[in-house]
């Protein structure tokens, strides 16, 4: 009986011992199943990304362009947040936000895990925030891009998103370099979300390749600074420039005005500023184009530079049109080399409507004109060139002179680049090349450098003298075309002015191009808004690049005549 009472009490001992664990087990599962969890996620192993860092860009003596910096982002988890947490509102201040805002966002988020509260903080900010140690509230590791030359190379180096994706320019162009691998790694975290330890990496992390750009930052300030200044004083409505090395088709400098600052998101809105004109905006170029008219002419074995071409009266009728000279002047009978010098619209039509009408667009089409320069540039335009009837027209005379037709300023650039080059055509490249590139003649060397004695007598005594440079014979060309107007036809009081050349002209190392669009101070020729700052942006290339002075005396430069005198009447 002693033993039987001993087996009952034992008995009750352990059916009291498995019902209360049946009663913890139902308690964990039911109704403790909330904390639990909770504890869970607050304690956990999760995967986590680690951010990849953004290759650098530099211009071509390595100082950076666009580089990426270690910041930190604010971020909330819903469900841990504390509404209550006496911080609120202390978080509430250094974000910047009011209580009610910052509720809000987290009210309407409840059933996620992940909501951004602030994007790439400032570091001041980012250490209050932490300080504070709220539940719920935490900050990721992220990289955030930043342009040191700010607006003075925004057009070439571009920008990116706010998640560092090229988004314009050669940020874009150069994405799948520039942008890394991101890693991933398995961590355990504490209740607020810090990593305690990590067990493993799952990904390794690897960084974007740097990229190092033909463009020298010394000479980009220097264009920019007087693009600006001149677009200023002529109160125009835009600028470009460009600086083509031309021996490598390598780009030294591009400018444009209006600009940006890709530092400041606010600016990085689509209203035009953040388009590269000289790459993607087009316009006829007028008289720039003469000289590649007198190439046609020279190539075609017919004419020499001492040919003679009879202009007078001052005007001529093509069909039902009639071509003159600007400001209805007479030039009489002049040779080659003069038409050039005085920028004849009567003399280049007369040379041009002597030969096949193909001959015009074909030296317009080898140079460049009519497709892309193959620089890779985002967005680049290939321009217009129509291939004009067989028979000789209007249509071929005013093509002669710069209208019809629509360039960008690079590819005149890299067209005047080819001409600078004896003839040889090169690709033209934003990468720095540490060899000279092979190219394609395109022009006869001889012709090329006939014409450019010829462009060297326009800056000499002709209408591009405001383009010397102190020390250096340059070489160039000045073009002023009416804007066409939306509705079509011209019009009256819009010009752009224009001024195309080399320097040095006996051995020429740039061909520089400025445009400056719809000046409307009291002038407007490309003569007197357009060549003073070729001088400028020249003058300063030449001594930022060491290139000795040529002009010596004046025997370094003579316009190759011919003793030959043909007379052009029609």
């Amino acid at each position: 009986m002693k033993f039987k009472s001993r087996y009952i009490l034992i008995g009750l001992i352990l059916l009291m011992v498995v019902g209360g664990l049946i009663w913890r087990v139902v308690s964990l599962q039911v109704f403790e199943q909330g904390f639990l969890r909770n504890q869970g996620e607050m304690r956990t192993v999760r995967v986590v990304g680690t951010p990849a860092y953004r290759g650098m860009i530099t211009d071509r003596n390595g100082e950076p362009l666009a580089i990426s910096t270690p910041v930190n982002s604010i971020w909330v988890n819903p469900k841990e947040f504390e509404a209550d947490h006496p911080h609120l509102l202390a978080l509430a201040a250094t974000l910047d936000i009011s209580v009610d805002e910052l509720l809000d966002k987290v009210n309407r988020n409840k059933k996620r895990e992940f909501v951004y509260l602030q994007r790439h903080a400032a570091p001041n900010i980012a250490e209050q925030v932490k300080t504070l140690e709220i539940p719920g509230i935490h900050l990721k590791s992220e990289y955030r891009r930043y342009y040191p030359a700010g607006e003075v190379a925004a057009h070439v180096v571009g920008s990116t998103n706010i998640d560092e994706q090229g988004k314009e320019g050669l940020e874009l162009a150069y994405d799948d370099w520039l942008k890394g691998i991101v890693g991933s790694k398995r961590v355990v975290k504490d209740r607020r979300g810090r990593e305690v330890q990590i067990l493993e990496g799952l990904q390794e992390t690897r960084s974007g390749q740097d990229v190092t750009l033909s463009v020298d930052q010394r000479l980009q300030y220097l264009a920019y600074r007087e693009l600006k200044a001149a677009v200023s004083a002529n109160r125009a409505a835009a600028g470009s420039a460009v600086v083509i090395d031309v021996q490598t088709g390598e780009v030294l400098a591009m400018v444009n005005q209006p600009s940006f600052n890709p530092n400041m998101r606010v600016q990085l809105k689509a209203d035009g500023r953040q388009r590269n004109r000289a790459v993607t905006d087009v316009f006829e170029p007028g008289s720039v184009m003469k000289t590649f008219s007198v190439i046609s002419a020279l190539q075609n074995g017919q004419v020499t530079p001492a040919t003679l071409v009879d202009t007078s009266p001052g005007w001529m009728a093509v069909g039902r049109h009639v071509v003159k000279e600007d400001k209805n002047k007479n030039y009489g009978i002049i040779d080659v080399s003069t038409v050039l010098l005085k920028s004849s619209n009567v003399g280049v039509s007369k040379l041009t409507l002597s030969q096949p009408a193909e001959h015009l667009w074909q030296t317009y089409s080898n140079v460049g004109f009519g497709t892309s320069t193959g620089s890779g540039f985002p967005g680049e335009s290939a321009g217009t060139l129509v291939q004009p009837p067989k028979k000789g027209t209007f249509v071929l005379a005013t093509m002669a002179f710069g209208y019809g037709m629509s360039v960008t300023p690079l590819q005149l650039a890299q067209a005047y680049a080819v001409l600078g080059a004896g003839g040889v055509k090169r690709p033209v490249t934003f990468l720095k090349q540490k060899d000279i590139p092979t190219g394609e003649q395109v022009i006869d060397p001889v012709v090329s450098r006939q014409v450019v004695d010829m462009l060297a007598g326009v800056v000499a005594s002709g209408s591009g003298v405001k383009a010397k440079v102190v020390g250096y014979h340059t070489a160039g060309k000045t073009g002023t075309a009416r804007k066409v107007a939306a509705t079509g036809g011209y019009l009256k009081d819009s010009h752009i002015a224009v001024f195309a050349g080399l320097a040095p002209a006996s051995n020429p190392r740039f061909a520089i191009v400025v445009m400056v669009d719809d000046p409307k101070a009291d002038l407007y020729y490309g003569s007197q808004v357009a060549a003073p700052l070729f001088s400028k942006i020249a003058a300063g290339a030449l001594r930022l690049f060491n290139v000795p002075p040529d002009m010596i005396d004046n025997q370094n430069l003579r316009v190759a005549h011919s003793d030959e005198k043909i007379r052009i009447h029609e």
